[in-house]
């Protein structure tokens, strides 16, 4: 196994009832890197992120097969799907913060776990919000709502709460297409930050937030991965006529 590959996927293929929402997926996610995943809508790019920690198995009628592996870990077959969800932590498209105060959205998944040690818990919510680059903006109204908190805050406190579950790889489904210009560059800033940390695998409709951010670009059309690479190699020099389209804004 490839030391700096995290996530593998081989040949998958997904089925909502009769549909082929994903049709032979095979790439690698490295460790440390943001993946983006671009393509029109319908293209099958969320549906790919939900299986990366098996939130699809929570859609009646969805069925898959082939290989997905976690550190070499099949996530199906080897796995407990608690353990998977720990590991690999998901942020939503619209913030979805719990209707609690701050300090216990981020403190929830750990005493989920059982633990009850308040100062392992304190220890947990600060460093999750440095980490999430929010902490000095909330430290003085930690149990104060979460709801209280603007739309790009929330977002950062769902980052920090995913975060506190300690993962190794961070799902995000358009984190930031119900923010505005200033709250979607701070949580692009951060992703450039958590990255020495954790894998992340971004799903974008923005060619530039994917142009920005990502190291590497998988362009999804039709449930199928048309192209996968280095960004840059991507974006400027597309394999394929249907990526360089799509980028063009031919389609899509």
């Amino acid at each position: 196994m490839n030391q700096n590959i995290k996530i593998s996927v081989e040949d998958l293929n997904l089925w909502y009832g009769e549909f082929q929402a994903l049709k032979n997926i095979t790439m690698a996610i490295p460790k440390n890197q943001v993946v983006a995943c671009i393509g029109p809508s319908g293209c099958g790019k969320s549906t790919f992120l939900r299986t990366l920690n098996r939130m699809n198995d929570l859609i009646e009628g969805c069925r898959w097969d082939g290989l997905v592996t976690l550190d070499g870990a099949d996530i199906q077959n080897a796995m407990d799907v608690t353990n998977l969800r720990t590991r690999v932590g998901m942020v939503f498209q619209k913030p979805n913060p719990f209707p609690m105060s701050i300090r216990d959205n981020v403190a929830y998944g750990p005493r989920m776990q059982g633990l009850r040690d308040k100062k392992k818990l304190e220890h947990i919510v600060e460093e999750s919000l440095v980490r999430a680059a929010l902490w000095d903006e909330v430290k003085d109204r930690l149990r104060k709502s979460a709801l209280g908190l603007s739309g790009g805050q929330q977002q950062r406190l769902c980052i920090a709460r995913a975060i506190a579950m300690e993962p190794e790889v961070i799902l995000m489904d358009e984190p930031t297409s119900a923010l505005d210009p200033i709250a979607t560059q701070r949580i692009e800033d951060l992703m450039e930050e958590l990255r020495r940390q954790y894998s992340i695998v971004i799903v974008t409709h923005s060619m530039h937030q994917a142009a920005r951010i990502s190291d590497q670009t998988a362009f999804f059309l039709l449930g199928e991965l048309m192209e996968y690479g280095e960004t840059r190699q991507l974006f400027e020099y597309p394999q394929k006529k249907e990526t360089e389209d799509y980028i063009q804004g031919r389609f899509g």
